[in-house]
C-alpha cells in the first residue's frame, strides 16, 4: 500500500537529514580548527521497485552518505611562530602518534598518519609536535654535505647546537674606483717612481710599505674598505685595504698605456720603524679608457695572507667575471665605492630553529649563519577523499585511497597556518535547508498516519 511506503520513505528522509545535520554541526564546531576539512552530505535516491509501466514509477526512498573535502584547501594566515607551516597545493605532512615511552624516550606507532595541520612547535625533547599531539616525520640531512641520510621520513629530535668557526677562503670584492684619486693631485699618479719611500711599494709581488713611510702612503692612497676574516680555530683579523694609482693611461702612446692601480692590505698594525705595515697583493689592476678593468678579469689569489700574526692562508679576491667587478669610472673623485663580503664565520651558538619556504628545518646561529638540518617531505594520494579520518585532523591510508606517495607537488610556506575550509555562512544555509526538510518529512509521517487512521475508521 502506498501509504506504508510513504511512512517508510519519510522515516528514511528524516534519517538522511539527521546525518546531514550531524555533519553540519561537526563542521561548524571545527570552524577554527587548523587544517580541518569539512564533511559534506551526499543524497542518493533509492527505487523500491521497478515497473515497465512508466505511469507506475515511484519516487522511492533516500540514502545519505558523507562526502570528504580533503582536496579543498582552507585559507592561509601568517603566524608569528617560525616553526608553523602550511602547504600550498597537493600534499600532507607525515606524522606519527606517540604510544608510550621507554627510558624517557617516546615510542611511536609504526603506522604513519597524514595531516594538513601545521602548528608544530618543539617539545622538551626537541621533537616537532603539533597541537593535536602528532610528531612530525622528516628526512635528516648530513651536516657536511647537506645530502639526505635516509629516504624514509621519521620523527627526529633537534637539540640546541653550536656552529664551529668557518675559515675565510674568499673575499668577494667589487665596486668603483675614481678616475682621479685626489683633487689635489693634478696628474692623478700617486706612487709613480715611489719617491720618498724606503723601499718601492709598487714592486710586483714584493711591494711593501714600511711603518716609517705610512704617513706618506696614507696621503697618496685611498681607502678600499675593510672586513673581518676568520680562521678555522675561531681567530679573526681585520682586513683593511687601500688603493694607490701608480700610472695614468695614455691612449695616444705607441703602444697605448692604461690606468694602473695597486691594492694593499694592512699586514701589521703595530709595526714600527723599518718593519712592514702594508703589503702589496702583487697584482697590477689596469683599466681602459671606458673605465673597464682589463686585468685581472676574474680574481686574484693573495698567498699566505697574515694580518697581525693571524695566518689566514691563501685568500682569493673574487672580482666577478668579464672585468666588470671593479670599474674606474669618472663619476667620482678622490674616493672609492667598494663592496666587500667574505665566506667565513665566527663560532656561534644556535639561537633559533625555523622552517623556510623550501620545507627545510633551519638552525640559525648567533654568528649570522644558518644550516639546513632536515627536510619536511610531503605525501600525496591518488584517492585523497577516501582517506580514513583520525582524531586531531589526521588521516590514515586505506585500500581505496592507495598508498602514500612521498614527494607531493605542493610547496611548504613557513611561518603560516592553513585554516579550516569550513564556510560558516554556507553551513548555516545548509542547516536551514536540512531543518526544513526534516520538518517536512515529519509532516509526511504524521499525515500518512492520519490517512491510515481514516482507513481504519472505515472498517468500524
Amino acid at each position: 500500500m502506498s501509504l506504508y511506503s510513504a511512512l517508510t520513505t519519510s522515516v528514511a528522509g528524516m534519517g538522511a537529514q539527521s546525518t546531514a545535520m550531524q555533519n553540519i554541526s561537526g563542521n561548524i564546531a571545527n570552524t577554527s580548527t587548523n587544517g580541518f576539512k569539512r564533511v559534506d552530505t551526499a543524497f542518493v535516491d533509492l527505487v523500491s521497485n521497478y515497473s515497465a509501466d512508466k505511469s507506475k514509477q515511484t519516487s522511492g526512498s533516500v540514502l545519505s552518505s558523507s562526502r570528504q573535502t580533503n582536496t579543498v584547501a582552507g585559507s592561509v594566515d601568517s603566524s608569528q611562530t617560525t616553526t608553523h607551516m602550511s602547504i600550498s597545493g597537493d600534499g600532507y605532512f607525515v606524522v606519527y602518534e606517540k604510544i608510550g615511552e621507554i627510558d624517557g624516550k617516546p615510542i611511536f606507532d609504526g603506522t604513519p598518519l597524514y595531516t594538513r595541520r601545521g602548528d608544530f612547535t618543539q617539545d622538551q625533547d626537541g621533537y616537532f609536535v603539533n597541537e593535536a599531539g602528532y610528531y612530525l616525520a622528516v628526512i635528516e640531512l648530513d651536516d657536511a654535505t647537506g645530502n639526505p641520510v635516509s629516504s624514509v621520513p621519521q620523527p627526529t629530535t633537534f637539540q640546541e647546537g653550536f656552529m664551529a668557526a668557518e675559515a675565510t677562503t674568499t673575499l668577494t670584492y667589487n665596486g668603483n674606483l675614481p678616475a682621479v684619486p685626489s683633487t689635489s693631485d693634478a696628474t692623478g699618479s700617486l706612487l709613480t717612481g715611489a719617491v720618498g719611500y724606503t723601499s718601492n711599494p709598487t714592486t710586483a709581488g714584493a711591494g711593501v710599505v714600511q711603518a716609517q713611510d705610512e704617513t706618506q702612503f696614507l696621503s697618496q692612497t685611498i681607502s678600499g674598505g675593510s672586513i673581518t676574516a676568520y680562521v678555522a680555530n675561531g681567530e679573526n683579523a681585520s682586513v683593511q685595504l687601500r688603493w694607490g694609482k701608480i700610472a695614468d693611461g695614455n691612449p695616444s702612446a705607441v703602444p697605448p698605456t692604461e690606468d694602473t692601480w695597486n691594492l694593499f692590505y694592512k699586514s701589521d698594525s703595530s709595526a714600527t720603524g723599518a718593519a712592514t705595515k702594508w703589503t702589496n697583493v702583487g697584482q697590477d689592476y689596469t683599466f681602459d679608457t671606458t673605465g673597464k678593468m682589463t686585468s685581472p678579469l676574474t680574481n686574484v689569489t693573495v698567498p699566505a695572507m697574515t694580518i697581525d700574526g693571524v695566518s689566514l692562508g691563501n685568500i682569493i679576491l673574487d672580482h666577478g667575471g668579464n672585468g666588470d667587478g671593479i670599474t674606474a669610472y669618472a663619476t667620482q673623485t678622490g674616493t672609492a665605492n667598494m663592496n666587500l663580503s667574505q665566506d667565513g664565520a665566527a663560532a656561534g651558538e644556535q639561537t633559533s630553529i625555523s622552517i623556510d619556504n623550501n620545507g627545510y628545518i633551519v638552525a640559525n646561529y648567533a654568528n649570522g649563519k644558518s644550516s639546513n638540518m632536515a627536510q619536511v617531505i610531503l605525501a600525496s594520494f591518488d584517492g585523497d577523499n577516501y582517506l580514513a579520518r583520525a582524531s586531531g585532523g589526521a588521516f590514515r591510508a586505506t585500500e581505496d585511497s592507495g598508498l602514500a606517495i612521498l614527494g607531493a607537488t605542493g610547496s611548504i610556506r613557513g611561518s603560516s597556518l592553513e585554516s579550516s575550509n569550513v564556510d560558516i555562512a554556507d553551513e548555516f544555509s545548509k542547516m536551514i535547508i536540512s531543518q526544513q526538510a526534516y520538518t517536512a518529512n515529519t509532516r509526511v509521517l504524521s499525515t500518512a498516519r492520519d490517512m491510515l487512521s481514516e482507513v481504519m475508521q472505515i472498517i468500524r
